[in-house]
């Protein structure tokens, strides 16, 4: 990758992403991410190269600086969480994106994501709380969060929702994945035994400190 337009190709190819130029200098090309507008993707023309600037988890900024000279500290960004990279030929096209790709990761970060990831490791038999769905997504008091994020889920049959009950262990009734019963029917087809609406939590909740 040699490119601003591979770059900015790249970047774009990203879900929710779209390209500005915000400081009415041509030289600066960004990306950004809809969902809270920031930008994961800088590029920009110096000393005859172009650079790209991505953000990275301080442990990995390093990482990737030491592997390739030509990744450095981000130029007019914080040091300890940007890295620039400069395409000057000298790191493997798979690397770049791969930085692009976390820079994306952390800069696309919302609760909404945390809470279908937190969802997504609820196992087959199991159920959870909102609280701990909430809590394993970062913040224990955004339960009603968690709920309103559930009847928006984008992905039915990838994000288990179903195996998400209240504190008491109650299903739904008014479920989002097909009406009323529907998240008992998807419970039982699991194993997990309901009973008036309502799950047994000492025996089938997600012991997660385990």
């Amino acid at each position: 990758m040699r490119t601003r337009e591979e770059a900015l190709q790249y970047g774009l190819s990203f879900p929710d992403t779209y390209q500005e130029a915000p400081f009415h200098d041509a030289n600066w090309q960004l990306v950004r991410f809809k969902g809270n507008k920031k930008a994961f993707l800088w590029t920009y023309e110096k000393d005859g190269y172009v650079n790209l600037n991505l953000k990275a988890e301080p442990m990995r900024a390093m990482f990737w600086r030491k592997i390739y000279p030509s990744v450095q500290p981000g130029y007019h960004q914080n040091k300890e969480h940007w890295n620039t990279v400069i395409l000057d030929g000298s790191i493997p096209d798979e690397d770049i994106r791969v930085m692009i790709a976390e820079s994306y990761d952390l800069i696309s970060d919302s609760p909404a994501k945390r809470i279908y990831e937190a969802v997504k490791k609820i196992p087959c038999g199991k159920v959870a709380t909102y609280a701990q769905i909430a809590e394993l997504a970062g913040d224990r008091k955004m339960a009603r969060a968690v709920g309103n994020a559930l009847h928006k889920n984008p992905e039915p049959g990838v994000i288990p929702c179903h195996r998400v009950v209240n504190a008491n262990g109650e299903c739904s009734g008014s479920f989002a994945f097909g009406g009323a019963g529907a998240q008992e029917k998807l419970l039982r087809k699991e194993g997990v035994k309901v009973e008036g609406g309502k799950v047994d939590l000492q025996k089938y909740q997600w012991k997660t400190r385990e």
